[in-house]
């Protein structure tokens, strides 16, 4: 004998109930795809053409968050699979700037800050779902897309001035997914959220 017992209601038309929304594939054409991450690609371009790291003077006072910025390359960092997260680890991890990156062109798409980098995407993150709106826009394509994530882990333990530095780097390379860069790109990817 079964004790199951149907519902007069849908979950949606319960008070107080979370509804989590379907993530569709986006229905971006080929080419409007193309021309975005180009546009992107043409402007990180001459960030990184343009930013020749100078020598510092050993007596001088700290760098600023500005010349910091002018240090980091995140191309260049180790990479490491966006799903990250899903590991386990030793530690919480430390204080670090963190950039994802599409491989395939190659674009930053987003630039962030922890003070646990082993811990910080294991809960709710926007920069989630858009990551996963962008891979579902290549597919119907056959577009390879290659996104992966890098840490700086000698970022400030302060808290203001990891966000401080992150604002900098934000606005240098004009990520995409950060909203800050939203009005410059015109996100497709954040799904109105």
């Amino acid at each position: 004998m079964s004790h199951y017992q149907p519902s007069l209601f849908s979950v949606a038309d319960l008070p107080g109930s979370y509804l989590r929304q379907q993530v569709d594939p986006l229905h971006m054409s080929a080419e409007a795809l193309q021309n975005w991450k180009q546009r992107i690609f043409q402007y990180q371009q001459q960030v990184q053409v343009g930013s020749a790291p100078q020598q510092g003077n050993l007596f001088d006072s700290l760098p600023t968050a500005d010349e910091i910025a002018e240090w980091i390359d995140p191309f260049t960092l180790p990479q490491q699979n966006a799903e990250f997260w899903r590991g386990k680890f030793a530690d919480v991890g430390v204080a670090a700037l963190y950039f994802v990156i599409d491989h395939e062109l190659p674009i930053l798409l987003y630039v962030g800050e922890t003070v646990k980098s082993n811990q910080r995407w294991k809960g709710e993150h926007d920069c989630k779902r858009y990551i996963l709106n962008y891979i579902s826009a290549h597919r119907p394509h056959g577009f390879p897309v290659t996104v992966n994530i890098g840490f700086w882990a000698n970022a400030p333990t302060q808290t203001r001035d990891r966000q401080k530095l992150e604002s900098v780097l934000i606005r240098k390379w004009r990520s995409p997914f950060n909203k800050e860069n939203w009005d410059y790109w015109q996100t497709p990817f954040s799904g109105g959220k």
